[in-house]
């Protein structure tokens, strides 16, 4: 059976961005900003996309290029006689695994917020109440994963590159709208110098740890992720200048994110260091204050 390709080129860029752009960039960078004390943090984890993520990206591009494979044969094609190089196959198999569990579970609380707003039901949100009901939680995984399932019933073209290039361009759009609407928050200004302006007496060695790790995760490097995608690229294109594509895709979202999400814990009373809660915690008012707020609300979480 003859390996399927992606249609185009816009399809590739967008649907290896959605796999780098996506929980990392929306709900992760934020909080991590906000525990590593915001413009620090911002600032190495910036200085390690340029030094460390693309370089290590356009190389993950250029094995799956040249295997044109899954991760558990990409390295058996490509090493030579007597390399361990396939064992890496399996820690990426396993590790994706891994992540697509963790994954899961976090897409299934965006699942139950998009759910609640887009019937209304706001007035009620709570994190944690919702992470403590095994039921929500069960529920909402499943829904995740059938969704998942079902869509890549329909293949790589049908199925992933489609949906791709029309939730990677609402994301896009939807980020602007709702920085720009932050920007008008009252506590836009100290929100913005918190997230932009380094405080350089809380640069730590944990803040720094902290930014390479977020700048390994945000672009789903070194578990084959990015191989994946580099299998079904094409010979036309240079390898740096996807992997800068890419990255700057995924850096925008990421800085958007922040934009969005700091200005309104400073309006709103959130600290900014609360954690994974973050987002369900400061969003939610965001919208609820917001014309049609509803609406924003459900396609932002969708």
């Amino acid at each position: 059976m003859e390996r399927e390709k992606l249609k185009s080129r816009l399809g590739f860029i967008l649907l290896s961005a959605g796999c780098a752009i996506g929980i990392g960039n929306v709900w992760k960078f934020p909080y991590m900003a906000g525990q590593g004390g915001g413009g620090a943090f911002v600032l190495f984890y910036l200085l390690f996309l340029v030094i460390l993520g693309l370089p290590i990206m356009s190389m993950e591009f250029a094995v799956g290029r040249a295997a044109q494979a899954s991760p558990l044969h990409m390295y058996q094609k490509l090493e030579r006689k007597g390399q361990k190089w396939h064992i890496h196959g399996y820690v990426a198999f396993f590790g994706n695994i891994a992540l697509m569990a963790f994954y899961t579970v976090v897409t299934g609380w965006i699942v139950y917020y998009f759910v609640k707003f887009l019937t209304g039901q706001t007035e009620n949100l709570g994190f944690v109440a919702m992470i403590t009901n095994p039921g929500v939680n069960v529920t909402y995984l499943a829904v995740t994963v059938i969704v998942a399932f079902t869509i890549l019933c329909f293949n790589l073209q049908g199925g992933l590159e489609r949906i791709s290039k029309y939730m990677m361009t609402l994301l896009l759009v939807l980020m602007v709208v709702l920085a720009v609407h932050s920007a008008t928050l009252s506590g836009a200004a100290e929100g913005l110098k918190f997230y932009l302006v380094p405080d350089f007496s809380k640069i730590t060695g944990p803040v720094i740890v902290g930014a390479m790790n977020q700048a390994f995760f945000t672009l789903s490097l070194g578990i084959a992720a990015m191989e994946i995608f580099g299998s079904y690229m094409s010979d036309e294109h240079t390898l740096p200048g996807e992997a800068v594509r890419i990255c700057a895709l995924d850096t925008f979202v990421a800085l958007m994110a922040g934009t969005i999400i700091f200005p309104a814990c400073f309006t709103f009373g959130v600290t900014p260091d609360n954690g994974p809660s973050l987002i369900f915690q400061t969003l939610p008012p965001v919208f609820i204050n917001m014309a049609g707020g509803r609406f924003w609300g459900a396609l932002f979480f969708l």
